[in-house]
């Protein structure tokens, strides 16, 4: 069922965690919970979301990402889990498969990320990319499977004063979210600044 606004500029998220143990119940998902507090901290306009526990079956995955942008109208859909070297991880694969276009630099800047904290980190196969249904288009990114890999990926890194080491993924997402034709998402700055050029910045 297709998701309804309570607002014209509420952001429609689909959460999806992939995991063989977590889908059958004999491993405690920390996938959903890290992605719903990392956003509840972050956006500052309203939102909602859908949540999705799935097990590493690339059929699954696919028609998963379909039904939440296709049939409940998602604009954005953060996946984790599924994304290293393993025959089992598959969400790239499941991902690439259901997009219109690749969105490369959001996989290149949370490899960049990650290797501030562990080398392999290269080993991570994360994609982010668009998928259109007729009029409608979303963004679609794979995260890493731990909360604090999650939030480090989102938010970016800072050092000791305060200064931005690595620029998180999330500050380019309200932007995209609105050239894709998207409503106007804000962040808390403490969290993630998001960017936009001044000429698309809304007037307040």
């Amino acid at each position: 069922m297709r998701a309804k606004r309570r607002h014209p500029d509420e952001l429609v998220v689909g959460l999806v965690s992939i995991s063989d143990r977590a889908s059958r119940g004999s491993y405690e998902d920390k996938g959903l919970p890290g992605l719903r507090d990392w956003l509840a901290r972050a956006l500052a306009s309203p939102w909602q979301h859908h949540e999705r526990l799935v097990p590493d079956e690339r059929g699954v995955i696919e028609a998963t990402l379909v039904e939440l942008v296709d049939a409940v109208g998602c604009d954005l859909v953060l996946t984790t889990g599924g994304t290293g070297p393993a025959r089992r991880d598959v969400t790239p694969e499941a991902t690439l498969a259901v997009a219109t276009r690749e969105m490369p630099g959001f996989g290149e800047q949370m490899r960049r990320i990650s290797l501030q904290f562990v080398p392999t980190a290269i080993l991570s196969r994360q994609v982010a990319v668009l998928r259109e249904s007729g009029d409608h288009t979303a963004l679609i990114i794979n995260l890493p499977g731990q909360p604090k890999a999650i939030a480090e990926t989102l938010e970016g890194l800072k050092d000791a004063d305060g200064n931005t080491v690595a620029a998180g993924i999330f500050a380019a997402v309200p932007y995209c979210i609105d050239l894709i034709g998207g409503p106007y998402v804000e962040t808390h700055e403490a969290v993630v600044r998001s960017f936009r050029p001044k000429s698309a910045l809304r007037s307040k």
